[in-house]
């Protein structure tokens, strides 16, 4: 039974984190968390012992593609898809969406919709955007800004019978609110749509399960949920059977996920999707897990979601009792709804000064738009060199908090002097 009291095993996780070094706290995990040491521990092995081309009758070319379908079933595992073939590997979360997008462009005819959120990041934005030359409508679904939340009512009216795809994020890597993704796939599939998921800024933190919540396409980046600087894109078989084929043209349909992996994914950086759940397999051992993989997957994200709801209430209560800066986004974690990435801006001062000046105290944090530009602009924050960023991962503790919060206590008090 998973042990719901236990804390997170800090000691066995720093373990496993050779990057977390030198007295640096990290807090610009949105953009890029550690690499586990399980991960590159595949890519290594990979390319000393497998290191061919798979499709070879010879011994290490089949070492090879064991290793690929090794990184599949990882992933499978990971996200709960029905079946390896249903994972696709990329190089980004950017290029895996260029690639849905090119990929579905024969099934639309001009007049067909797609519908973008005004939350996403550009990577879930561009990519359909740029279908306008095509004929297809690109209709935008806005963020409600009193409650910083994206509701099914403001989406109803813009679905249509020509609408064939709506594209939202799981979580705003600005907002950091969880939107509840079932209850979007749900309404969108009783008008008769798809819906593709960007699930960089969630897949770090909380347990995914694909079927459950009967997503049509899921996209995030390895790189961001301590792997190697690569992603990966779970589609439903059948879908991804209908996309037309990125790669040479005796790649047939029927070629899932191949067809989509023009040139062929990085074998190694596939395989260290492998060492990314084997580690988190036995973090959830060490909190009560058994069974298989994917049952110890959910022990792990279970103290790991404990972990982090401790990290953003500790930030969001010191923000919430000063009179000086406001989050952008809910300011509080009703319900564990909020992860740890937390954007704030302080009352008339220059946030690229504030996160320069963190430079000085060995604490990594970021300022800007993150690339959700459309977002930012929207809701106003653009100036002063945008907004704030403290990202958070579960190798980050209290007292790495603490130690950020009183540095930014002593940066803003000399900037008022």
């Amino acid at each position: 039974m998973t042990d719901t009291t236990k804390p997170l095993d800090m000691e066995f996780v720093h373990s496993q984190f050779p990057g977390l070094r030198d007295d640096w706290v990290f807090f610009d995990n949105a953009g890029g968390a550690q690499t586990v040491k399980g991960a590159v521990d595949r890519i290594t092995e990979f390319l000393f012992e497998r290191n061919v081309q798979i499709g070879g009758s010879y011994p290490v070319s089949q070492a090879a593609a064991e290793a690929l379908m090794a990184g599949r079933e990882a992933g499978r595992t990971l996200v709960n898809a029905a079946r390896p073939e249903e994972i696709v590997f990329g190089p980004s979360t950017t290029v895996l969406l260029q690639t849905l997008a090119s990929a579905m462009r024969s099934q639309l005819q001009p007049g067909d919709e797609i519908i973008v959120t005004m939350a996403d990041h550009e990577s879930n934005i561009g990519p359909w955007d740029r279908l306008r030359e095509f004929g297809i409508v690109v209709k935008v679904w806005p963020l409600h800004h009193e409650t910083y939340r994206l509701r099914l009512e403001d989406l109803e009216p813009l679905m249509t019978e020509r609408t064939k795809l709506v594209c939202v994020t799981h979580v705003s890597n600005i907002l950091g609110k969880v939107n509840p993704v079932a209850d979007i796939a749900a309404f969108v599939h009783e008008r008769g749509a798809r819906i593709c998921v960007d699930a960089v800024a969630y897949a770090p933190h909380r347990l995914i399960d694909v079927r459950a919540w009967d997503v049509d396409y899921y996209v995030f980046s390895l790189y961001k949920a301590y792997g190697p600087h690569a992603a990966m894109m779970y589609g439903k078989y059948d879908l991804l059977r209908e996309l037309d084929g990125l790669y040479h043209y005796f790649y047939g349909k029927d070629k899932v996920p191949g067809k989509l992996e023009p040139g062929n994914p990085s074998y190694e950086l596939a395989y260290s999707t492998d060492g990314i759940v084997d580690y988190l397999a036995a973090l959830g051992a060490r909190h009560g897990g058994s069974g298989d993989r994917r049952a110890r997957l959910e022990a792990a994200y279970a103290a790991i979601t404990r972990h982090e709801d401790r990290l953003t209430e500790r930030l969001l209560s010191w923000l919430r009792a000063r009179n000086d800066c406001r989050v952008i986004g809910e300011a509080q974690n009703d319900n564990s709804t909020r992860v740890p990435t937390i954007a704030f801006k302080f009352d008339g001062m220059d946030s690229g000064a504030i996160a320069r000046a963190m430079d000085a105290y060995g604490i990594a944090i970021r300022f800007g738009d993150f690339h959700s530009r459309r977002l930012v602009e929207d809701l106003g924050e653009q100036g002063d060199n945008g907004v704030l960023r403290v990202s958070m991962v579960h190798y980050n503790t209290v007292e790495q908090v603490d130690r950020l919060t009183a540095a930014l206590s002593e940066i803003v008090e000399k900037a008022a002097a």
